[in-house]
């Protein structure tokens, strides 16, 4: 049974909205309590969490999107604690992602023939699948600040920047997939392409206008406060996760009645 949801535009609604939250809750929880301890507690929720929907037989929608969560409060804890604490520079962290999650691509092409993410049948393809996950959001998380702080963009021009980068994404996507289908060729690598490029970029997005709606007037922000802004977040994605839960509208039913 697959362990991950159809692509549909909720899924893309939600991933952006669980970038946002584990940005605001990340730095809400280091600034509001010790940030050892809060590190602490984001590590044990991300650790739950994995372990929970690797114990899930299928694909369940609190479980995956409670997973995402984490990875997404976790992952910016862990990519803020090697600019901070280690005291590597924005430019630096996010070189040092990247490779690592082409060398996680590179494994997983090497073992299991594809990075489709329509394949996560098994606990080996799940592994990469969540290992991908978690170096996309650490990456997106340095490249973020990257774009903020060492270039100077600010929160919103960084936001928008890479609202950009999705949209012309999409429209490459789109325009290569024309081209293909008129010269007959296969359309799975240029999908498996797009999808992981626009996975990765709307992390920095989600953190960006997190950011821009969380942070004081001083620094560029709006003031709204990342404890306000976690609370709205995580209202909107339990509702979307109950309405997905609900409708099922994001199981793919043709594998699901194969399956059987």
């Amino acid at each position: 049974m697959r362990k991950v949801p159809q692509i549909t535009v909720f899924f893309w609604i939600v991933k952006i909205l669980t970038t946002a939250l584990g940005e605001s809750t990340s730095d809400y929880l280091v600034f509001s309590i010790n940030p050892y301890v809060a590190v602490g507690i984001g590590a044990l929720g991300f650790v739950i969490a994995i372990v929970a929907q690797f114990l899930a037989k299928k694909y369940n929608a609190w479980l995956y999107w409670f997973a995402v969560t984490m990875v997404a409060i976790f992952g910016t804890m862990a990519a803020d604690v090697v600019h901070i604490v280690l005291g590597i520079p924005y430019l630096y962290s996010t070189i040092f992602f990247a490779l690592a999650l082409v060398l996680i691509f590179v494994l997983w092409w090497m073992v299991e023939k594809t990075l489709s993410i329509h394949s996560i049948t098994s606990p080996r393809r799940e592994f990469f699948y969540w290992a991908t996950v978690c170096a996309s959001f650490a990456l997106g998380t340095a490249a973020g600040d990257m774009t903020a702080f060492t270039f100077n963009l600010g929160f919103l021009a960084s936001g928008l920047l890479f609202a950009g980068i999705i949209a012309l994404i999409g429209v490459l996507h789109y325009a290569t997939k024309g081209w293909l289908t008129e010269h007959h060729r296969h359309q799975s690598a240029n999908a498996v392409l797009a999808f992981w490029l626009a996975y990765i970029f709307t992390r920095p997005l989600g953190a960006s206008f997190a950011d821009w709606t969380g942070k004081a007037h001083s620094v560029g922000g709006l003031g709204w406060g990342d404890g306000m802004v976690s609370g709205i977040l995580a209202i909107l994605i339990i509702g979307f996760v109950w309405y997905l839960s609900s409708t099922r509208v994001d199981i793919d039913r043709s594998h699901e009645a194969r399956a059987r």
